[in-house]
């Protein structure tokens, strides 16, 4: 009885130090989730759900306790919170308390030079740096690379690792169009965890699919596979890859 004990009690130390997705089919296949105190890359061109995963990140991680801080250029706080909603994924009491906090980036009209670039970069890296949250999501990173030089890129990356060594955990979401392949090799060996996102026709509808091609220090294998499908009202929605493949 003791051993079962002491067994449980070293299973529930050990996912504390794992960020969950709140999603147990989707926690298996991340190896039962991605380690604290790392940085990971999440890949996928338009509508492959990568915000999506995010998302679902984001509100594991607030039930398991830890605090976010989001960087997006993808909504307003309001459509933030409305779309988390909208996949039964409510989070405002997390962010009336000061748990969540939103930042949105709009650069839209902007013409995003090579100096205007470095300079957001380096703030962006200042302002993660001065706030308290302990998991950082930028979703997306694309629009601020696509005028930014090669170095630059890899400084931002070199400083995010070191967060991540000082206690961050950090989530960054991007296309692959934006980089060449040999900076996206390179950004790749950084970060400690990779996953890739992308869609798959199936009959007359496409469904997402998540492979999950590293996870650095994990237990379980990676190299995993799942596909999943975006419901509004009841949030994401795991498909057997067998019948995703049918």
């Amino acid at each position: 009885m003791t051993e079962l004990t002491d067994f449980a009690a070293i299973e529930k130390e050990r996912k504390k130090e794992l960020l969950s997705t709140g999603n147990t089919e989707m926690d298996k296949k991340m190896a039962d989730g991605l380690p604290i105190h790392s940085l990971n890359l999440i890949e996928g061109a338009n509508d492959t759900g990568k915000s999506v995963l995010t998302q679902q990140i984001c509100w594991g991680g607030l039930s398991q306790g830890f605090t976010f801080s989001i960087y997006t250029t993808e909504n307003t706080i309001k459509s933030f919170l409305s779309q988390m909603e909208s996949l039964s994924l409510d989070i405002s009491d997390h962010f009336a308390w000061g748990y969540l906090k939103i930042y949105p980036i709009h650069v839209e009209g902007v013409e995003m030079a090579a100096d205007l670039s470095r300079n957001f970069l380096q703030r962006l890296i200042t302002h993660i740096k001065a706030g308290k949250s302990q998991v950082i999501i930028i979703d997306s990173f694309t629009v601020f690379t696509i005028s930014a030089t090669q170095d630059d890129i890899f400084k931002f990356f070199a400083e995010c690792k070191n967060l991540c060594d000082e206690g961050k955990t950090i989530l960054i979401t991007l296309h692959q169009y934006a980089f060449d392949e040999d900076t996206l090799i390179r950004i790749r060996s950084i970060a400690d965890g990779h996953i890739k996102l992308r869609l798959e026709q199936v009959g007359d509808k496409y469904v997402a699919m998540m492979e999950v091609s590293k996870i650095r220090g994990a237990r379980k294998s990676t190299g995993n596979i799942i596909s999943f499908e975006v419901h509004p009202g009841y949030g994401l929605k795991i498909i057997p890859f067998s019948s995703a493949q049918v």
